[in-house]
């Protein structure tokens, strides 16, 4: 009771009574993260992240639900893309059937949207037929771990669920379904079986980060906790607990190879 009600006090009002499957809900978080410093420093320090990532040959980029985002400031010549049309979005695309030729694409790149995709599994193939050999699949996405657990279940207004069942989940919409810890029990929790089913999808790189800046900046639901000259601190503050991101990290960048 008392979380949603801080829930309910921390709603930004841009889009605090809005249908999340608008595409007009999409556009104001985009001026959301515009108008929030210390929420775009995060994502600038997101999109930095893939881009230094990215294989070295040539080929096509093709970011996943970009329409709140600025990715394309980052990586040049990337190919925007999100299940509706948006305002800067150039491709409208369902993640499980990509309009692409086999081994056309150097990378997938994506912010905060794997764990929006309800046919994950077929997204994996797509994914794995549209690279290039030595190709990836990036991305930056909720993660599990004993303090992210606590945060996602009581302040945050997505589903967060590390013990369902299987990969899949209901979706009445393109961005009001969703489970959280989708990413984590298909890198961790069943490793084994992403690996058996998807051999040809190598897993690079695993990283939890950011414990806290994220949550202080109010996201692009919530009101932001912290002014936007502190980022730089409280991101230094992050970074003395380097060795306990394992255990605190809300976020965790993903890197899958095409072998």
């Amino acid at each position: 009771m008392a979380t949603s009600l801080l829930r309910r006090l921390l709603a930004h009002p841009l889009t605090a009574s809005l249908d999340l499957d608008d595409p007009a809900t999409t556009e104001l978080r985009r001026q959301i993260i515009a108008s929030k410093p210390f929420l775009k420093d995060i994502y600038a320090e997101w999109y930095s992240l893939l881009a230094a990532s990215l294989p070295s040959a040539g080929g096509d980029v093709l970011e996943l639900g970009s329409g709140a985002g600025f990715c394309s400031e980052y990586i040049s010549g990337l190919i925007t893309s999100d299940v509706f049309p948006c305002p800067g979005v150039q491709m409208v695309i369902n993640a499980a059937d990509l309009p692409f030729l086999t081994g056309s694409l150097r990378a997938i790149v994506m912010t905060n949207v794997l764990h929006h995709v309800p046919e994950v599994a077929r997204f994996l193939s797509e994914a794995a037929r549209c690279l290039r050999a030595g190709g990836r699949i990036l991305m930056v996405e909720p993660w599990v771990t004993s303090w992210s657990k606590f945060v996602y279940a009581h302040l945050h207004h997505e589903p967060f669920d590390p013990d369902a069942r299987d990969w899949s989940f209901a979706s009445k919409g393109p961005l009001t379904g969703a489970n959280g810890a989708i990413p984590w029990i298909l890198f961790v929790r069943d490793r084994k079986e992403f690996e058996s089913r998807f051999p040809e999808l190598a897993v690079e790189q695993v990283r939890p980060f950011l414990p806290f800046r994220y949550l202080l900046s109010g996201g692009v639901s919530m009101r932001s906790l912290m002014p936007g000259f502190l980022h730089g601190a409280w991101a230094g503050f992050e970074g003395l607990l380097k060795s306990r991101w394992p255990t605190l990290g809300m976020f965790a960048l993903v890197s899958l190879r095409r072998r």
